[in-house]
């Protein structure tokens, strides 16, 4: 069947539903599922033109698969890019666009804030094939200037950062990585296109774990990279269908599904978060709240212009304690205590998560590197779902309040 066309400058909240919807000859409503490795075809001329890319059509999904491709258009809608290209994790694109950008001899420049696992994969696995990299300060755009170098290829930074909800300014990142020749990648799973669309401040890519707030139920794993289609045709596309870290079209269609209520979630996570950090900051046995809602935050004004005027959803904090092995000792304790709040490290789930970044998200990191990074260990990180926040404050107090018995 023909589909009507969508008409152009559409919100946001409407694109969740409407956008990458190609209906089959059944005219579905919801999206299609397509469970198949490969696609019959027609003749072998065919199968030859399609093969060789002389010819449109799906062969083989680790090439290609229809309800893939709609989860692409539809994410690509919301960030504003021109195309997006689907991979099995959100750290499968950040690997995906070093293979595609990055080549021996060549210097990044990244945040020394951003996922344990992306500094990593940074500083160990990309210097294994002759990659360099500078890790500077998240917020100091003087050091991300300073750290250019002739063969400086890629800026990249996450923006708010994990755990500590650093902020970048992604317009001025944008001026010092194009006047140098570089580009810039910008991570945006925390705040999604609800919040942000870093394309829009002079970002050349957008990367997102779709495991996050994309999908927002905890049930996938997922990535992307968001940019233009010369770049997807050209360099990821050819990489991925080779080396297919491809995103499963079941966990495509659960992610497109949960774009459709991703503008709703966000602004009601976002709302019990800024409810949570304010409640915090009043706790006796709270050291520091991280938090870019609050104004207390060193960027609070950069993050209300770029974030939408909302401050995210990741509340974390700091435990008071006397020396690192209390603080370890009080912020397991806390968590422990908790019996409303999910103990894992993932973020963006409906459901209220609780974690202590530097035994786990952060806990591969050499003691050094988390220093750099800020990741005491009395930090706890909250990512905070629908849960309803005075269960939530009153699961933390069972931990906070019982914090001197522990003297």
């Amino acid at each position: 069947m023909t589909d009507k066309k969508l008409p152009a400058q559409l919100h946001r909240d409407t694109l969740a539903v409407r956008a990458g919807v190609e209906r089959s000859q059944y005219g579905e409503n919801s999206e299609a599922l397509y469970l198949t490795s490969s696609f019959v075809q027609p003749d072998a001329e065919t199968a030859r033109k399609r093969f060789a890319m002389e010819e449109d059509g799906y062969t083989y999904t680790r090439v290609s698969n229809p309800t893939v491709t709609g989860m692409e258009q539809r994410l690509a809608a919301l960030e504003g890019t021109e195309a997006a290209i689907a991979t099995s994790s959100g750290m499968a694109a950040v690997l995906l666009l070093g293979m595609g950008l990055l080549r021996a001899g060549d210097h990044v420049v990244c945040s020394q804030s951003v996922f344990g696992s992306t500094l990593r994969l940074f500083a160990t696995e990309f210097a294994k094939f002759g990659v360099t990299t500078t890790f500077v300060s998240q917020t100091d755009v003087a050091q991300w200037q300073a750290a250019l170098q002739p063969n400086t290829r890629l800026l990249f930074a996450e923006t708010p950062t994990n755990p500590l909800t650093d902020i970048c300014d992604i317009s001025a990142l944008a001026s010092v990585a194009h006047a140098g020749g570089a580009l810039l990648a910008v991570d945006n799973c925390f705040c999604t296109p609800a919040l942000q669309r870093p394309i829009e401040y002079g970002a050349d890519f957008v990367i997102h774990s779709g495991t996050k707030y994309l999908d927002g139920q905890g049930r996938v794993v997922a990535g992307a990279i968001c940019c233009s289609q010369k770049y997807v045709n050209d360099v990821f596309w050819p990489i991925n269908r080779t080396v297919g870290m491809v995103l499963s079209p079941f966990n495509a269609w659960v992610v497109t599904k949960g774009m459709e209520t991703l503008s709703l979630r966000m602004k009601a996570q976002c709302d019990s978060a800024l409810d949570l950090a304010n409640w915090l900051q009043d706790q006796p046995q709270v050291a520091r709240v991280y938090y870019p809602g609050l104004a207390s935050h060193p960027q609070h004004a950069l993050a209300m212009r770029q974030q939408s005027g909302l401050g995210g959803a990741v509340v974390s904090f700091d435990v008071r304690a006397p020396d690192a092995t209390q603080a370890r000792s009080n912020a397991f304790h806390v968590i422990d205590s908790t019996q409303v709040c999910s103990i894992t490290t993932n973020l963006g789930d409906t459901k209220t998560t609780i974690a202590h970044p530097a035994t786990t998200s952060h806990g591969r990191l050499t003691e050094d590197q988390r220093q750099a990074a800020g990741i005491g260990q009395g930090l706890i990180r909250m990512a905070v779902g629908l849960d309803h926040i005075d269960d939530l404050k009153a699961d933390l107090l069972r931990g906070l309040q019982t914090l001197s018995a522990l003297k």
